[in-house]
């Protein structure tokens, strides 16, 4: 893999929009195989998650020899989820986490009881390590890494302790750890662990412990503090990179009421989890263009004096807004959870954000797919130059389906 341009692949964050994409990577082989691309090996060399998209990472990395066995697993979890596989959805565990969490938010002060073994989240995730021990394959990723089917792999987590914000790297590759302001990397194994640390949605799901450096650190989802998404793969040694979203990056507020209600404690989560894993990736992406702009500008030995490198973007993100989705399939949630979520106003419309990121089921999570995919073949051309395929974009985009 050395001497040729590599190509990263980036997945952010966002709970049960993850789905969305399986899709658009569903989409975008079935353009690169109607293109004519043979090859059984990833076509990605580098792959970044982030929060959930940290699981869809690791999932794929495992199979980077046969991209495509591992992403139809990858789909086929995806497609058949539920809400009991990812965290207790029952009456007896909603009550033991939600209900008590929700009684110390409002009476802790009375509630002395619990002063020694307070309720750790809304939701208990316990679930997700079955989950992920069903599809992760570890010493199929060792060998990926060592046999050169993959550069590397990086998921990221933040530290609740420190107050840094981490990503774990595992590659075979001569590639130095990295320091920045309250951010590092650190080289090693990953495991089960870090999955769970990136994917815990702060207040939703538990803080995870992680031994870095002989010191045990507690982390939440990595989507926390994270500047600058898109620099791990940069660092790892990407040219350029296909980044997908788990929302929209722009919005039209013309249509939004003249006169809003008051915000729900659901709208006001929602919206908070919305900047946590959306803004930072728009602002990164502002970014980068600026970075690439400023380096067409400049005289090869103007760019020879700088340590910044131009960077080839592909970002495909919903083009329909994820919260209305999810609220449309709110009622598919199991009764207890339904009635923790109506609590809070997440069943509401306007609580649709925070739906959005908890709503593990299949009717939400495969029509989040069908769009993924349908916003793939959207960028059919753009998916062809990235890839350097372009000699094929006279296809119609109806055969590229059919062979999806």
């Amino acid at each position: 893999m050395h001497g040729r341009k590599k190509t990263g692949l980036v997945l952010t964050g966002g709970g049960a929009r993850a789905a969305y994409q399986v899709g658009v990577l569903h989409g975008v082989s079935a353009i690169l195989r109607e293109a004519g691309w043979r090859h059984a090996r990833s076509p990605y060399d580098i792959i970044c998650g982030t929060s959930a998209g940290a699981i869809n990472a690791t999932a794929l990395a495992c199979h980077a020899d046969n991209f495509d066995e591992g992403l139809e697993k990858v789909f086929q979890v995806w497609e058949h989820i539920t809400a009991e596989q990812v965290y207790r959805a029952d009456s007896l565990g909603v009550l033991r986490s939600g209900a008590r969490w929700l009684s110390l938010l409002s009476f802790g002060w009375l509630l002395r009881k619990w002063k020694a073994n307070p309720p750790n989240a809304l939701l208990d995730n316990t679930p997700l390590v079955t989950l992920l021990n069903r599809m992760l394959n570890f010493p199929r990723l060792d060998a990926a890494l060592l046999e050169g089917s993959l550069h590397a792999l990086a998921v990221t987590a933040s530290s609740y302790s420190h107050g840094r914000h981490i990503t774990f790297f595992q590659t075979d590759a001569a590639i130095e750890p990295w320091v920045r302001s309250q951010r590092l990397a650190l080289r090693g194994q990953i495991g089960v662990e870090h999955l769970l640390a990136s994917s815990a949605i702060p207040l939703i799901f538990p803080a995870t412990p992680i031994y870095c450096d002989g010191r045990r650190e507690y982390f939440g989802d990595g989507s926390m503090r994270q500047i600058a998404p898109i620099s791990p793969a940069i660092h790892l040694g990407a040219d350029k990179v296909l980044v997908i979203g788990a929302g929209r990056l722009t919005e039209n507020w013309d249509d939004s009421p003249e006169f809003a209600p008051y915000p729900s404690l659901a709208q006001i989560a929602g919206h908070a989890l919305s900047s946590i894993f959306l803004d930072s990736l728009a602002v990164d992406i502002e970014r980068m263009s600026r970075i690439n702009l400023t380096l067409s500008g400049m005289t090869e030995e103007q760019r020879a004096r700088t340590p910044l490198r131009p960077i080839d973007l592909l970002i495909i993100a919903p083009s329909e807004r994820l919260d209305e989705m999810a609220s449309r399939h709110v009622q598919s949630l199991p009764g207890p959870v339904r009635m923790l979520l109506g609590a809070i106003g997440a069943t509401e419309v306007r609580g649709g954000a925070l739906a959005s990121y908890l709503l593990f089921e299949a009717s939400y999570t495969g029509e989040l797919i069908e769009l993924g995919q349908k916003d793939a073949l959207a960028r059919r051309a753009d998916v062809l130059a990235f890839f350097g395929m372009d000699e094929m974009v006279g296809m119609l985009p109806e055969k590229i389906l059919k062979a999806g």
